[in-house]
């Protein structure tokens, strides 16, 4: 049985490979937000330098993303939970979950997608807005040999929640750039995202980052798993704000059976 099961698991795992391969490589998918994979993604983010204070401060972060059909029509559902593990100004526990779900098309030269994120109250009156959101998200990823290149926009836009917290109604930019190294290796840009919010009528977050990233792949019946390092640096320094963060991230590729 226990043969069986290993045999099972290594032609989903090769399924998983060649499914893939036949749109992009791997690695590149890995890093591609629109990508019909399914992953859980373990992260710790260290902001170890801020604006105008002392302070530094530590979330890990766990992320899954599941792709389905409705009909004949390719989605992507990601959700992300942040957990506080250590901050000045935030008791340690669970903050605000956000979920997007992605209609996505495939086109020649990459592919693009349409669709809702929304924000759920979860961190509470400690490590939340205390917010209900919800907004259109859209955005593309072309590729061109070894390059990958894109642009994915959230809009998350208050619909209910506590009247004595302010609203939260933001527009965030993701510039998507990588290229690949070979051998599982690749760099690019990090996840940042450029962050405008529209009740304070400002930029809240203009990030720098930079990222290299490596797929490993230990036997024929264990999942890929693509190992990250990134570096950010934020300029917007209004307030006390994070200025540097690290991020490392341990991201498992999983068939979808």
């Amino acid at each position: 049985m226990e043969t069986m099961n290993k045999i099972l698991i290594g032609l989903a795992l090769s399924s998983l490979v060649a499914q893939v391969q036949a749109e992009q490589s791997l690695d590149q998918a890995a890093s591609d937000p629109t990508a019909s994979l399914m992953s859980l993604q373990f992260s710790d983010w260290y902001a170890f330098k801020y604006h105008h204070s002392d302070a530094d401060d530590n979330s890990v972060v766990l992320r899954a993303a599941v792709p389905f059909k409705i009909g004949e029509q390719k989605h992507i559902m990601r959700v992300t939970a942040p957990f506080v593990t250590d901050s000045p100004v935030l008791d340690s526990g669970l903050s605000d979950i956000t979920l997007f779900d992605l209609a996505v098309f495939d086109q020649s030269w990459g592919r693009f997608g349409v669709g809702l994120v929304a924000l759920l109250p979860s961190g509470g009156s400690k490590r939340g807005a205390e917010k209900w959101g919800l907004g259109p998200a859209l955005g593309f990823v072309a590729r061109q040999d070894n390059f990958m290149w894109g642009l994915f926009n959230q809009n998350v836009l208050t619909v209910a929640g506590e009247d004595k917290r302010s609203d939260v109604n933001v527009s965030s930019l993701q510039p998507i750039f990588t290229y690949k190294l070979g051998g599982g290796w690749s760099a690019g840009l990090s996840e940042m995202q450029v962050t405008y919010d529209w009740e304070q009528k400002r930029w809240t977050s203009l990030p720098l980052g930079f990222g290299i990233n490596k797929l490993e792949r230990f036997s024929q019946t264990t999942p890929p798993i693509q190992f990250s390092m990134q570096y950010e640096h934020n300029f917007a320094d209004k307030g006390v704000t994070p200025s540097d963060t690290l991020r490392l991230t341990a991201k498992i590729l999983l068939p979808t059976l």
